[in-house]
């Protein structure tokens, strides 16, 4: 079981309205019908318009075929080059022409004659729109010009029988403007619908996925539990209103029930199986204890013989003294590890971790003479709340492996900084490095380095997996940063009840340069 610190990696969303690949499905729902509702939208308007249009155009060419003509009986009726015939509209264009320069009538207006009535006469008109009048086709077509001053008209031209062209013409004004009128409603009434269906489809599509955001939340709570050691009880449930197989997401809560009531079995059964095995492991150390601390006393009673013994058999004797003594030290590390595993609980009294680090520090420097040992040390105490003997191990562990793993005449500080709320303690080392490869897994149990690290003293691999547990359940951690030339093994140990800090502040408590 690993001993290490999970390496948390952030992870980096693209832009959310980069792409509708990554918009939340509710938002893509919402999106979905209002491009529906604005094609369905376009079609009726565009629709009614043009059919309306198609219909006012039609009244007015309707209009244009009689507009200009008198009553008479002939295919242009009769009529009078001067004077519109009673009833023309006003505002209509009618004139007559044989030739560029010979135009007679004009735009129809109202005046009252000298009997005072109101009467109808021929306006001139200017001579750009006289030109624009004349050069419409005479093939009796209807088409839509913009004459000088006067807008839009309707226009149609017809060659009488007696080679006279006649041009007649009716302003678009009221038709343009009612389909403006028209065109401006229809494209509010759009808006409005379009607004009140993307509010209600927003809010009707929430309710509808809220079982999918139950679901998800179940998920993400479960996704935060810490599954990789320990006891782990998985109460979360989607709710049973959630798991309706008739619905989509009833299907999708009910599988993922399903897979958690596996998994929850899973996790109890390798939680019993660890249990079985530390406790054996428990059970086997301390059972060992008694025979290997006899087979010591007897190997040493037997070098106090007073009978001279063979030198073939003292060295024996010294070798078996020697594996048991090493063998011993394996077992009490197991027991040790058992014990934590098993949650016993530590002493929680104050360490003065300065003089634990001079008392580490001394003892290392006796057990390698041929190191270079130094201390860099607050001018106050630090004192941590924990047990006092545990945290001598770990300090002993760490500079036991600086000094087995590197060559003689490696410098080796001893550094303790402290913040608020928590004490840092650094072993440096310039020795060869750890193996980039050895470095996530150098806390595990039995973790042995390569040729770089010498095997010379008889490692068990060990030693580092019990500086991580005794670390952890002072509820500190322990971390390692290694390049040729520079290892250095950081401790951070809370003051107090408080946390750890987080690894910006750590930053500030870079270790020193050695």
């Amino acid at each position: 079981m690993s001993s290490s610190q999970p390496t948390e990696m952030a992870v980096i969303h693209p832009s959310r309205w980069r792409s509708p690949a990554g918009w939340p499905l509710r938002t893509r729902i919402v999106a979905i019908i209002m491009v529906l509702l604005t094609i369905l939208g376009l079609a009726v308007g565009g629709t009614a318009f043009f059919f309306l249009r198609n219909t006012l155009y039609a009244q007015v060419d309707a209009k244009l075929e009689v507009t200009g003509r008198g009553p008479g009986g002939g295919p242009f009726g009769s009529y009078d080059a001067d004077h519109p015939f009673r009833g023309a509209e006003p505002g209509s264009i009618t004139i007559f022409y044989t030739s560029a320069t010979d135009v007679q009538g004009g735009q129809v207006v109202t005046y009252t004659n000298t009997d005072g009535n109101p009467d109808t006469k021929y306006q001139t008109l200017s001579d750009v729109a006289a030109a624009e009048l004349i050069a419409v086709p005479t093939d009796g077509t209807k088409e839509n010009i913009s004459l000088d001053g006067l807008g839009s008209f309707r226009v149609t031209a017809e060659t009488t029988s007696s080679g006279i062209v006649r041009v007649t013409a009716l302003s678009l004004k009221n038709t343009n403007f009612t389909l403006l009128r028209v065109a401006m409603v229809t494209g509010g009434a759009v808006l409005i619908t379009l607004g009140i269906a993307g509010w209600a489809g927003a809010l009707i599509v929430r309710r509808t996925l809220a079982p999918l955001d139950r679901v998800a939340a179940t998920a993400t709570n479960v996704s935060e539990l810490r599954l990789d050691r320990g006891e782990v009880r998985l109460a979360q449930r989607v709710p049973d209103a959630d798991t309706d197989p008739r619905t989509e997401v009833g299907q999708v809560g009910a599988a993922l029930n399903q897979m958690l009531d596996h998994v929850g079995n899973a996790l109890e059964a390798r939680h019993a199986s660890e249990m079985q095995v530390r406790q054996f492991v428990a059970d086997a150390s301390h059972e060992l204890r008694t025979p290997l601390a006899a087979i010591r006393g007897y190997a040493e009673l037997s070098r106090r013989s007073r009978a001279p013994i063979p030198d073939e058999i003292a060295h024996v004797l010294n070798r078996v003294e020697s594996e048991a003594k090493r063998m011993t030290g394996l077992v009490e590390d197991l027991l040790l590890l058992a014990r934590i595993d098993a949650g016993r609980p530590l002493a929680h009294d104050p360490v003065d971790l300065t003089m634990l680090v001079v008392d580490t520090v001394s003892d290392a420097h006796a057990a390698g003479p041929r190191h270079f040992w130094q201390l860099d040390l607050p001018e106050e105490p630090v004192i941590v709340i924990g047990d006092g003997a545990r945290l001598h191990q770990v300090l002993a562990n760490l500079l036991a492996n600086a000094r087995t793993h590197t060559p003689e005449g490696t410098s080796v500080t001893v550094a303790v900084t402290s913040t608020l709320d928590s004490a840092v303690v650094h072993v440096i080392d310039n020795g060869p490095g750890i193996p980039s490869e050895l470095q996530p897994k150098i806390f595990e149990r039995f973790a042995r380095g390569d040729s770089s690290r010498s095997r010379a003293a008889g490692s068990t691999g060990l030693g580092l997996s019990i500086v991580a547990a005794v670390v952890q359940s002072h509820q500190g951690r322990v971390s390692v940063e290694s390049a040729p030339g520079r290892t250095v093994f950081s401790v951070v140990l809370p003051l107090g009840p408080a946390a750890v800090p987080p690894a910006e502040q750590l930053a500030e408590l870079a270790p020193p340069t050695v």
